[in-house]
């Protein structure tokens, strides 16, 4: 799938751009893997990890700008969209700066990947893209519509261009295990409302995902992982049993449960062994789409994907080992 092919990650400095980096480089043979980004100090603490492996190149650049995504993109296979602004109160008082990243800079990458005959584009998602209700999650569906109707725009074999949707990475930066970890210290951990839920899942399955994708896509697919829910209560549990709970309420453009697909897209959706695809509405790929469609099997017609009624739910046991065996990488991924 990926040897001896030259690949190019947007946002590549990122929690996902370090953990497909050497994920990939460990399991596959790429001839090339460039990692695209605008922070030159994580550039430089990257490409230190990274300075006895001659198949690494880094790049300077902004998806914003077109000129350097064209040159950047000369003789690459496969992009990985991974740059964004996400973090939501920046996006809410920045607007304009959110969307010239996550609206034009995707309309850049569609842009520079067909003009420059890349083979395949996958683009990250965000739970918060179904249903929005926050600028983040409303410019990230819009990325996610420009990314699927670029396939319209294509000839015969040209680019390929699909989705992948995921939440919160467990452990990351920003994500709330680190942020009770750091909470612990004071005794009192900050509960938004005790009946939040969460989905979970792993850089690892984050990349997985996207390697899935790579290898199956035909076009215009959305890719969304099966993986439990937690209680964000049973989150606090798992890092700390003994430590307090202050209820504060939910922060402004935060969801009670999130979503990864809405009630809207079950006509569309299939369902796989341990993930679900959704097809575009707009071509009637989920009609007549066999290629895309594969072995999936339709959903019924009231179903959604939501961390509340999921059916898997992972352990205050299991996330406790999970901490405890990862504490190194905790908040640092």
């Amino acid at each position: 799938m990926l040897k001896d092919k030259t690949i190019l990650v947007t946002g590549g400095t990122g929690s996902f751009g370090n953990a497909f980096l050497t994920m990939t480089l460990k399991h596959f043979a790429p001839k090339k893997v460039i990692v695209f980004s605008r922070d030159e100090m994580k550039q430089w603490e990257m490409a230190k990890k990274f300075q006895d492996d001659g198949r690494v190149r880094f790049y300077i650049g902004d998806v914003r700008d077109r000129d350097r995504l064209y040159r950047a993109f000369d003789g690459v296979d496969y992009v990985i969209h991974a740059a964004a602004t996400k973090i939501i109160p920046t996006a809410e008082y920045n607007p304009f700066e959110c969307v010239k990243t996550n609206v034009i800079g995707a309309m850049n990458v569609i842009d520079a990947c067909i003009d420059k005959g890349v083979k395949g584009c996958v683009a990250l998602s965000t739970d918060k893209a179904s249903s929005p209700i926050n600028l983040y999650g409303a410019a990230k569906l819009c990325s996610d519509k420009l990314f699927i109707a670029a396939n319209s725009h294509v000839s015969h074999g040209g680019t390929k261009f699909s989705i992948v949707r995921y939440g919160n990475v467990m452990g990351s930066r920003g994500s709330v295990i680190p942020f009770f970890v750091e909470q612990m210290k004071s005794g009192v951990l900050t509960i938004t409302d005790e009946l939040m839920t969460r989905f979970m899942i792993t850089l690892d399955q984050a990349v997985e995902l996207v390697w899935h994708a790579v290898s199956d896509m035909v076009g215009g697919e959305i890719y969304v992982k099966k993986i439990p829910s937690m209680k964000i209560t049973d989150i606090a549990r798992a890092v700390s049993d003994k430590a307090k709970m202050d209820i504060i309420g939910i922060r402004p453009g935060e969801k009670l449960h999130e979503q990864m697909i809405g009630i809207e897209d079950a006509p569309f959706t299939f369902e796989y062994d341990e993930h679900y695809k959704i097809l575009p509405q707009i071509i009637d790929w989920d009609k007549d789409g066999e290629d895309r469609i594969k072995k999936g099997k339709s959903v019924n017609s009231e179903f959604s994907y939501v961390s509340d009624s999921n059916t898997e739910w992972m352990t205050v046991d299991y996330l406790r080992k999970w901490i405890e065996a990862n504490k190194d990488i905790v908040g640092k991924i």
